[in-house]
């Protein structure tokens, strides 16, 4: 699964706290001749447009957002769409969720809860979408799978060999420093509670202290790097606490060898005619398995009733389709998952996930073969390790080009993810990158969205950029329904923003270059302009260019 977790740099920082003693032009109505104007900002964000910045306007609020704002004020506005089924090919996703449950595909064919597959699809029960994990939630990393199962050919296994002898240890090393880091700011945190006074402090008030001792002159100290990190100590405590739980789960579950998380399913996952198994409820299983709620907001949260956060698009039924643990996904569950998604009405799916192993990738790409031939998008994540994918060691799966030269379809676009701040640092460090295996950027770190119990959240990934961009396809289908899936993708490549700025990518400040040389289309997606220009194609007054960079 394609997660990136934000470590705030505590283990950077961890032998320092134990050293003190703890052991181009765009398509717009009016023309915008150079967006390399556009002044850095350099004001905080403000708090509503944190929660928004994504929907923001690079020229207005420069903000790298997609312009849906405007999009809407100034080209939907009161026009009623054709309505959009997204499948969300995920982990699941909270059904009840208030910003959500009205924007939810119902397969009106299907009786709930009677124990009958009454449509005669195959599935039994599936009113919402279908869960093909079962009661089943941790997973294991397919490469630690094909050495459990002793699964695809000798180099492959060897390579995973050498992956696990170096990933296992470093998340139980990992684990045992985060847990030494909070120990060391709680009792931090405790000591000046009780110097202060009080429970809650700022860092003002951690810095009028005059320390009367060693331990107090440590814990200032300590406590005085951690507000670097976050805007309180409670804050940091809870970033902490989620490493831990983190780096447990990657060394109980995820790389641990002897861990079956498939038994709960019945079937055999490398054995594609092993069906039917799963269920006709696919809602997440427990309040973390939060993913793909928060996906589905992005894409489609009800717009403008006063709750939550809007979603990109109107005119949506979301389709939801459990196939993404915790941990990689199996290739079977994501061919059928897709497969689920096409024939169910579905004309985009949103796939926010990814690996670096796929013993039976054919399966997948038959599926996506497949939904090219019944007009389908395909949107894909494409990843979270700050990796260049055109160096053929860094594989990421599913992708539309097999390992090869070429893109064997043209219904698939695969997104990396912008952060809030235009400039240099406008990449999320996070996001991999690619000039031909990355199509797009769209924003993707620190994004506001749905959580489960009708919670919100912030979460940053190309799983989140994904999505945008879903959404964004969404509003062309909507409006413009007589374009191809194809033509989509390529109105998307084709309208977005161009910048000739320099960017450092991986967060790495050695690694700039730039930002046309990090994708196929060298652009950041913007709807306004994607509107205006699947206008002009869908009438005929303009055609796409055969190469979009």
């Amino acid at each position: 699964m394609n997660r990136t977790y934000n470590k705030l740099s505590f283990l950077s920082v961890s032998a320092a706290l134990f050293l003190m003693g703890c052991g181009s032009t765009a398509l717009v109505s009016t023309p915008v001749e150079n967006i390399d104007a556009v002044p850095l900002k350099i004001a905080e964000l403000t708090d509503a447009e944190k929660k928004h910045w994504g929907h923001l306007d690079l020229i207005k609020d420069t903000i790298p957002g997609m312009s849906v704002d405007k999009a809407y004020n100034e080209i939907i506005q009161n026009k009623k769409g054709k309505t959009v089924v997204v499948a969300v090919l995920d982990s699941g996703m909270d059904l009840e969720h208030e910003d959500l449950k009205g924007v939810l595909w119902t397969n009106s064919d299907e009786i709930p809860n009677n124990g009958k597959d009454d449509d005669g699809n195959g599935y039994v029960d599936d009113v919402h979408g279908y869960n093909f994990l079962g009661d089943s939630y941790n997973e294991q990393l397919e490469y630690v799978r094909m050495l459990r199962l002793n699964i695809g050919d000798a180099s492959e296994r060897a390579e995973a060999r050498l992956l696990l002898d170096k990933e296992y240890p470093e998340a139980v090393q990992n684990k045992q420093q985060y847990e030494q880091i909070f120990q060391v700011v709680k009792g931090a945190d405790q000591l000046v509670k009780t110097e202060l006074g009080k429970e809650n402090y700022t860092k003002e008030d951690l810095l009028s202290i005059e320390p009367k001792t060693a331990q107090m002159e440590q814990s200032v100290a300590v406590l005085t790097q951690m507000f670097t990190y976050g805007d309180s100590i409670p804050e940091v405590l809870d970033e902490l606490e989620e490493g831990i739980k983190y780096f447990a789960e990657q060394a109980n579950y995820n790389l641990n060898k002897d861990f079956n998380g498939r038994a709960p399913v019945g079937d055999n996952p490398y054995d594609i005619t092993d069906v039917p198994y799963g269920n006709g409820n696919p809602k997440n299983q427990v309040v973390s398995e939060s993913h793909g709620t928060h996906v589905a907001g992005i894409i489609a949260a009800k717009r403008n009733n006063g709750i939550g956060m809007d979603g990109v698009a109107n005119n949506v039924e979301i389709m939801s389709i459990r196939a993404v643990p915790n941990g990689d996904e199996y290739d079977k569950d994501i061919a059928l998952g897709i497969r689920y998604a096409v024939d169910n009405g579905a004309s985009i799916i949103n796939c926010s996930f990814g690996k670096s192993f796929s013993p039976k990738a054919e399966w997948v790409y038959e599926a996506i073969k497949y939904a090219a031939s019944k007009d389908v998008l395909i949107v894909h994540a494409a990843g979270n390790d700050g990796e260049d994918l055109e160096d053929p060691k860094n594989k990421n799966y599913p992708n539309d080009d097999m390992e090869g030269d070429s893109e064997f379809v043209d219904n698939m676009i695969t997104v990396g993810a912008l952060s809030s701040s235009y400039g240099s640092e406008m990449v999320a460090s996070f996001s991999n990158y690619g000039n031909q295996r990355v199509d797009v950027f769209a924003p993707g770190a620190e994004i506001y969205s749905s959580m489960p119990n009708s919670e919100y959240e912030f979460q940053g990934g190309t799983s989140m950029a994904a999505p945008a961009v879903a959404g964004v396809a969404a509003l062309i289908r909507s409006f413009h329904p007589n374009l191809s899936a194809s033509q989509v993708k390529n109105i998307i490549m084709q309208s977005g923003l161009r910048t000739k700025i320099s960017v450092i990518v991986a967060g790495d400040e050695t690694k700039a270059t730039t930002f046309d040389k990090i994708s196929k289309s060298g652009k950041m997606v913007n709807a306004y302009n994607a509107l205006i220009l699947a206008d002009n194609i869908s009438k005929g007054k303009l055609t796409l260019e055969t190469n979009s960079k």
